[in-house]
C-alpha cells in the first residue's frame, strides 16, 4: 500500500522522538490529522482551544521535557495565531518545530480563502529554518533539517505543507542530479562538548583569581553545569545571583545563592552586584545591564553561542563553549583552595549575612496585613508545600515579582517564565505542555487575573479533557484574583508617573473557582490569609486539576531592590495627581519597605 506524505511526515516524526502535536484542526492541515487517527505508535495530536496556545504547550514542553516540542496549525488564521507563542521560544531560545498548512499548489496565488504569504510572514520568527515543500521529493530532507536546526539553534522552525501536498503518494528522493537525500534522526544533534581554546581558558582563570570579591551571575545557560558552579563558587567565596530564567539552576536555600537579579530581584543580589570586584557570567542574557556591576570591574562570560556573548557588560574575556566543561576546564586553572585569601572568606561571609537577613525581611513582609490576602504570603506558603519534583509555571506580571523572590525552588524543582517576550497568557498552556513533558510531576501554575482572563480560562478544558492520560494528575492555577492589570498598574505609577488608570486597569470580577466547577475540576476559593495555606493543602492534595482562585490585595508594591530617584519622584506624583487608591497605595508600600529596615529574629 502505497504511503502518502502525510503519513511520512507522522512516522519520520516519530524516529525524532515526538510523541506529541500540539495543534488546532483546519481545511489545510486536514490531511495531517487525518492520518494521525491511521499512524500506530505515531504522535498524538492534542487539541488546544486557540492555536496560540498550541504554540505555548510547545513551548513548555520543550522548556520542561528538555526536548523539541511541535506544534501545528492551518495556513491564514491559525498560522497567525502561532506567531506569539512562537516568538517566545525564538527570545527564550527553545526548540520548537512549527508545521503549517497552505492553500492547494493549483490555487496559490489566486487570492484565495485563508491563502497568506507564510514565508513573509515566518520569516524572522523562524529564521532558523522555513521551507514549504512543494514535491514529495523534498521529504525528509527538509524535515529533518527544520528539526535538527530547531534543536541544534534551539530556535523555532517551521515546514509549510500545502494541502494537496500532503495527500499525494510519497516518493523518497533519488540518487539523482537536483534530489537531496537525508540521513537517519540522529535525537543528540543538539548535544555535545564546546571548550574555548585554553589560551582564553588562561586568561580567564587569571582574571578570576586575581578578584578578592567575585560574584557569579547564572541563567538558563547554566542548567546541567549546577555542580560546576557551586564548585567554582566554593573554590572563590564567591555569591551566585540568578537571572529570571536561570531561577531553577541551583537550589534558592543555599547560603551563598543571593536569589532574583533586577528589578524583580532581591536586596543580596543588588549588594553583591554592586559591591563585587570581579564578575562570571554563565548562560545568561540579562537584558538589564543596570543591576550589573558599575563597568570597570574585570569580568568573565561564558556562553555556548557566540551571537548573545559580550553583549550586555563589557567583559574582559569571552568564552565560547558550554558550561559544565567550559567551567571544569577553568577550575583546573584556577590557584588551589590552600591559597584562599582572607578578602575572599570575608566577602563570603558578608555575602552569606546578607542572604540570611534578606530571607528574614521576606518573611516579614508575607506577614504585612492586606486586604484581603497578601500575594507574597500566597507564594511564601507554597514554598514550604512545593512538592520535590513539582515544576512551576509562572505568567507575566505581579505574579513574575512574587515568584522571583518569594518562591523557594528546590534541587528538584524546575520553573519557568516567558523570558525576554514577557508575554501574557504563557503560564496555563505551559503547564499542559510540562504536564505532557512529565506527566509522573505534578504542575503548579501562578497566574495573574488578567492573564487567566486573556487565554488562561478555556484551556482549563484541555487540562480537563487530557489530565486522565497523566500519571501524577495534579495540575494546580492559581490566580491572584485582584481585579486589576496589576504590574501595568504600577508600571504606569512608577515609570510613567500616572495614576491608576481604572477604564484600562479594571477588570471584570469573575469567580474563578466557579469556572472551573463549571468546566468539572475542583475550584477553591480564599479569601482570608489564614486559610491560603490549608488551601494549598488541599489543592496539592488533590487528584486532578484545581484552580485555586486568591483574592490579593492589589495596593501591595512590587518594591524593586534599589528604588531610583525619579521611580520614587513619579510614584508620588501619581499617587498625589487622583490616583483612587492612594491610601491603600501608601500603607502597604511603607509597611512593605520598613521590614527591610527593621531588626527580624528567626
Amino acid at each position: 500500500m502505497a504511503q502518502n506524505v502525510a503519513d511520512h511526515v507522522l512516522r519520520r516524526l516519530s524516529q525524532w522522538g515526538v510523541t506529541e502535536v500540539f495543534g488546532y484542526p483546519g481545511d489545510s492541515v486536514n490531511g495531517l490529522v487525518a492520518e494521525m487517527a491511521k499512524v500506530e505508535d505515531g504522535p498524538r495530536f492534542v487539541q488546544a482551544r486557540h492555536e496560540e496556545m498550541s504554540a505555548f504547550e510547545a513551548v513548555g514542553y520543550a522548556k520542561f521535557g528538555g526536548r523539541l516540542g511541535v506544534c501545528m496549525a492551518t495556513g491564514g488564521p491559525g498560522a497567525v495565531h502561532l506567531l506569539n507563542g512562537l516568538y517566545d521560544a525564538k527570545l527564550d531560545h527553545v526548540p520548537v518545530l512549527a508545521i503549517l498548512g497552505q492553500a492547494s499548489r493549483t490555487a496559490m496565488g489566486g487570492a484565495y480563502q485563508q491563502e497568506i504569504d507564510l514565508h513573509s510572514l515566518f520569516k524572522d520568527v523562524s529564521s532558523a529554518f522555513l521551507e514549504t515543500v512543494n514535491v514529495p521529493q523534498q521529504l525528509p530532507n527538509v524535515l529533518d533539517r527544520a528539526v535538527r536546526s530547531a534543536l541544534s539553534e534551539r530556535a523555532p522552525a517551521t515546514v509549510i505543507i500545502p494541502a494537496d501536498v500532503q495527500e499525494l503518494d510519497y516518493t523518497p528522493p533519488k540518487h539523482a542530479f537536483k534530489h537531496v537525500p537525508s540521513s537517519a534522526p540522529d535525537r543528540r544533534v543538539h548535544g555535545g562538548t564546546v571548550l574555548p581554546p585554553a589560551s582564553e581558558l588562561d586568561r580567564a582563570a587569571e582574571v578570576i583569581d586575581s578578584g578578592e570579591r567575585v560574584a557569579i551571575l547564572v541563567g538558563q545557560g547554566a542548567r546541567g553545569a549546577a555542580d560546576e558552579v557551586l564548585a567554582l563558587a566554593d573554590a572563590t567565596g564567591a555569591g551566585i545571583a540568578k537571572a529570571l530564567l536561570g531561577k531553577d539552576v541551583l537550589p534558592d536555600d543555599l547560603p551563598n545563592v543571593t536569589g532574583a537579579i533586577g528589578l524583580l530581584g532581591t536586596r543580596p543580589s543588588w549588594e553583591l552586584m554592586r559591591d563585587c570586584d570581579t564578575l562570571l557570567i554563565v548562560g545568561s542574557n540579562l537584558p538589564y545591564s543596570q543591576f550589573l556591576p558599575p563597568f570597570g570591574r574585570r569580568a568573565v562570560e561564558i556562553d555556548v553561542d557566540p551571537r548573545f556573548i559580550g553583549m550586555r557588560y563589557p567583559t574582559e574575556v569571552n568564552l565560547v563553549g558550554d558550561a559544565a566543561s567550559t567551567l571544569r576546564a577553568l577550575l583546573e586553572r584556577l590557584d588551589p583552595p590552600a591559597t584562599v585569601r582572607d578578602g575572599r572568606e570575608r566577602w563570603s561571609s558578608e555575602v552569606q549575612g546578607n542572604v540570611r537577613r534578606w530571607r528574614r525581611v521576606l518573611d516579614a513582609q508575607a506577614e504585612v496585613s492586606a486586604d484581603p490576602v497578601n500575594p507574597m504570603r500566597v507564594i511564601s506558603e507554597l514554598s514550604s508545600r512545593l512538592p520535590g519534583d513539582a515544576m512551576v509555571t509562572v505568567d507575566s506580571g505581579s505574579a513574575t515579582n512574587w515568584y522571583a523572590r518569594f518562591l523557594d525552588l528546590g534541587e528538584g524543582n524546575r520553573g519557568s517564565v516567558s523570558g525576554t517576550l514577557a508575554t501574557m497568557g504563557c503560564a496555563v498552556p505551559y503547564a499542559i505542555g510540562a504536564k505532557f513533558a512529565a506527566p509522573d510531576r505534578p504542575v503548579v501554575a501562578l497566574v495573574g487575573d488578567g492573564a487567566m482572563q486573556m487565554n488562561g480560562l478555556m484551556e482549563l478544558l484541555t487540562a480537563r479533557r487530557y489530565q486522565h492520560l497523566w500519571d501524577d494528575p495534579r495540575l494546580v492555577v492559581c490566580v491572584l484574583h485582584n481585579n486589576d492589570l496589576n504590574q501595568v498598574t504600577w508600571e504606569l505609577r512608577a515609570m510613567g508617573g500616572s495614576p491608576r488608570t481604572p477604564y484600562s486597569q479594571d477588570l471584570p470580577d469573575l469567580s474563578y473557582a466557579d469556572v472551573a466547577e463549571l468546566v468539572g475540576i475542583t475550584g477553591i476559593t480564599v479569601d482570608r490569609p489564614e486559610d491560603v495555606g490549608p488551601a494549598w493543602d488541599r489543592a496539592l492534595a488533590a487528584q486532578g486539576a484545581v484552580v485555586l482562585d486568591v483574592h490579593c490585595d492589589a495596593d501591595v508594591p512590587p518594591i524593586p531592590p534599589q528604588t531610583e530617584g525619579d521611580q520614587v519622584t513619579d510614584t508620588l506624583r501619581a499617587l498625589l495627581s487622583g490616583d483612587p487608591d492612594v491610601s491603600g497605595v501608601a500603607a502597604r508600600g511603607l509597611a512593605t519597605k520598613i521590614q527591610e529596615f527593621l531588626p527580624h529574629s528567626r
